[in-house]
């Protein structure tokens, strides 16, 4: 099914990727005429700054290996049909730090040396800045590294008994007797012990401190006057761990602060939980949707056929009406998989991962791409328990000398998706099923910024959709996850549409009348 002709109007041109792919084919759509995006529905990207672009040779990704790369991504032309069209970037840690990951930050100001320096990162941004793109970084603030000044200075004022120290209470500090259950302690002496929830060499900082809120607003002010955009907020849920209600109060403090800074910060919270928990989170600020996501959540599940498309179009809306409900402000953030979670195309194949993008490309809210997702990277955690197995080098096929990060145990030959330089010239590839749906989202602003009014189609398993309204102009969006074409008669669910505005997929689609017709793995924008 993969080499069925994917509907897209194709141009082969020559062009370059990173200097060194020299055949590209061009993506042109008379139906498509993409917008410049400038508010906050925008196409993330998320990139493990170590795993995608190696500039210097050393193995590591860096901040000119991103650079060099930005024409891949966005080459400013919305229209031009040479680029991903990504709108948005989520780099993961890039503060200094002594792990691979770069979630123990040792230093809130600064670029981790494996990656390059501040000036490099001021470039980035202002390259980011020409093409339109908004930059969020990764800000992981409920705990440090041990090596972090902060630290340093809070262990030994206790050691020393110097509670007058500023530092004497930077970090959450416990005896014998003021333990809790449910939280993971180490020592400091005989008689102190500090919390380290995710690890000993990540200790938890105090937030009842006053100080240390303060430094916080110090380092969102750096980061932001450096040109960046907003932020994703590491693991939201545990600066006061199991205290939900503390925690929203805290982000609320945050939020505030933070619009002092830049009124139309961009900020996205981690809380990985049943919606139940996290929706209440949304009060402060958007968030991942952690059901949506992952083998068995929704947006595999229907595509595998584990769930009707109308359940699915079901959940899409009673989710966004609850969030509606906390924050009529609060944007959803639909994805696949992300840096803690196994690779989709691990266990979507062909046309599934087709329709698996389909259903949150063509969806309310500001998704997330996963770096190599569009190529169908592959990556699952291995015997030894490993999160680099699902942060791998960048599959770009050319001379980029990028490897895999320490730790990994993935069998390269299990990568059988192919690589950027080879699926950027087939009009079939995944790659640029990807570069099409974008495209869509930035020429039909309906898509992600709607009022959506679901339908649902009695005895179809594997078709259903949505109508959306902005600014008094209304479209269906159809999706259908089977393997073979299916015809729909509008007229029997009183709907009618009088032009099919564009479609994406494996097969064709067309409408006659109220007679829909619809390729396999392929979805509709209607009129």
């Amino acid at each position: 099914m993969i080499k069925k002709l994917l509907l897209l109007t194709l141009i082969t041109s020559v062009g370059l990727l990173g200097g060194c792919v020299k055949k590209e084919t061009t993506i042109k759509d008379d139906n498509l005429k993409a917008n410049m995006i400038d508010d906050n529905y925008r196409t993330y990207y998320e990139i493990f700054v170590g795993g995608f672009s190696d500039s210097n040779k050393d193995g590591i990704g860096d901040i000119q290996g991103l650079i060099n790369r930005l024409d891949y991504l966005n080459d400013g032309d919305p229209n031009s049909g040479k680029s991903l069209g990504v709108t948005g970037i989520w780099l993961m840690p890039i503060m200094p730090s002594n792990s691979y990951h770069k979630y123990d930050v040792r230093d809130y100001k600064n670029i981790d040396s494996n990656y390059g320096t501040l000036e490099e990162f001021q470039t980035f941004l202002e390259e980011t800045e020409k093409r339109g793109i908004n930059v969020i970084i990764d800000l992981v603030m409920n705990h440090t590294s041990k090596d972090h000044p902060w630290f340093k200075a809070f262990t030994q004022a206790v050691i020393e008994g110097d509670t007058s120290n500023k530092y004497y209470d930077y970090y959450s500090l416990y005896t014998e007797e003021t333990k809790t259950m449910g939280k993971t302690y180490y020592p400091i002496n005989n008689e102190y012990f500090y919390e380290g929830n995710f690890s000993s060499s990540m200790p938890e900082l105090n937030f009842d401190n006053e100080d240390v809120k303060a430094e916080f607003i110090d380092i969102m002010q750096f980061w932001i006057d450096l040109g960046v955009d907003g932020f994703r907020l590491d693991a939201a849920k545990y600066v006061f761990l199991n205290e939900r209600e503390r925690n929203i109060t805290f982000w609320n403090w945050f939020m505030d602060e933070a619009k002092k800074i830049k009124e139309d910060i961009y900020v996205v919270g981690e809380v990985w939980s049943a919606n139940t928990e996290l929706i209440p989170y949304y009060e402060p600020f958007s968030n991942f949707d952690f059901e949506m996501s992952g083998q068995e959540g929704w947006i595999a599940s229907t595509a595998i056929g584990y769930e009707t498309v109308n359940r699915y179009v079901e959940y899409l809306n009673n989710y966004r009406n609850s969030v509606q409900k906390v924050n009529d402000k609060a944007i959803l953030t639909p994805f696949i998989s992300n840096h803690d979670q196994n690779r989709s195309s691990g266990y979507l194949a062909g046309g599934k991962s087709y329709s698996a993008a389909n259903l949150y490309l063509l969806s309310y809210g500001t998704p997330f791409i996963y770096y190599g997702e569009e190529i169908g990277m592959k990556g699952a955690r291995g015997s030894e328990n490993t999160d680099a197995n699902r942060r791998l080098a960048m599959l770009w096929g050319d001379k980029d000398t990028v490897e895999d990060p320490i730790g990994t145990t993935y069998d390269p030959k299990l990568q059988t998706n192919g690589t950027v330089k080879s699926q950027i010239s087939d009009s079939t590839s995944l790659y640029n099923h990807y570069k099409k749906l974008i495209m869509i989202r930035n020429a039909y602003p309906e898509v992600s910024r709607g009022t959506y009014e679901p339908l649902y189609f009695e005895g179809h398993q594997t078709f259903g959709g949505f109508k959306t309204t902005y600014k008094d102009s209304t479209i269906g969006i159809f999706h259908n996850t089977m393997d073979t074409a299916i015809e729909i008669d509008f007229s029997q669910y009183d709907l009618e549409f009088e032009k099919l505005l564009v479609y994406v997929g494996m097969e064709k689609a067309s409408l006659n009348g109220n007679i829909l017709t619809i390729g396999a793995y392929t979805s509709v924008l209607l009129q």
